[in-house]
């Protein structure tokens, strides 16, 4: 009896411990509860009333400035043609959005084949992106702007990044990893990063063009045995 009483006791210890929490705690508990509600209902709504409809706007004010990049009208592409915007309008525009933020990798790509590398850096550097296979362009495309500035190291580094970001994409992978063996040989005139360069192409890349001709550019360096 003893027991179940002091058993009891322990209980209604509990619950008045617990009713006094809550006379204490439940104004700023309740406070707390209301904002995350707040926090997550406007989360939603600024996601699907705001964003959402802002980026399919931005994708439709681009169509055209692609369509210009895939004729190659790169200065319509970039500028518009005063009915459509280009990048650059777009990127003003819908700052934050999906295709404001693939509008810097075709703008750095316009500048680029303006031969204006300064922007083109400008806009690349801007770009970021999860499609693997299209950072790695981006990245190769840094290369060419830096390495066009003369900015030798910036342009190895580039090469280098494009070469290893995407591996199973062998083709470009094993481009961007010659162009890189070939920059630090023929402009850096550094034969040990070329060498170490073309063994690596060699060894990651044996099926490619680039990996079949590696054995040959380390022939011009003294390098007759690359196993």
């Amino acid at each position: 009896m003893a027991e179940k009483k002091t058993q009891g006791l322990t209980e209604e210890v509990i619950i008045a411990k617990a009713k006094d929490f809550w006379n204490k705690y439940s104004k700023p508990v309740s406070i707390v509860a209301i904002v995350i509600i707040l926090l997550v209902g406007g989360y939603y709504g600024y996601k699907n009333f705001i964003i959402k409809p802002k980026n399919e706007k931005a994708a439709d004010a681009m169509f055209k400035a692609e369509e210009y990049y895939r004729m190659d009208s790169v200065s319509l592409a970039l500028n518009g043609d005063g009915q459509y915007p280009g990048f650059l309008s777009v990127i003003n525009k819908y700052s934050g959005t999906d295709a404001a933020n693939l509008a810097y990798f075709y703008a750095g790509s316009c500048y680029l084949k303006l031969g204006d590398d300064a922007n083109a850096i400008k806009y690349l550097k801007k770009f970021s992106t999860d499609a693997k296979q299209v950072q790695a362009r981006a990245y190769k495309l840094l290369g060419d702007a830096y390495a066009d500035l003369g900015k030798n190291s910036d342009a190895l580094s580039n090469y280098k990044k494009a070469a290893n970001y995407f591996p199973d994409d062998q083709a470009n992978s094993a481009q961007a990893l010659f162009m890189a063996a070939y920059f630090a040989d023929r402009v850096m005139k550094d034969s040990k990063e070329a060498i170490s360069l073309y063994k690596e192409l060699k060894d990651k890349y044996p099926a490619t063009q680039q990996g079949m001709d590696a054995d040959k550019y380390l022939a011009q360096l003294g390098v007759y045995d690359a196993n």
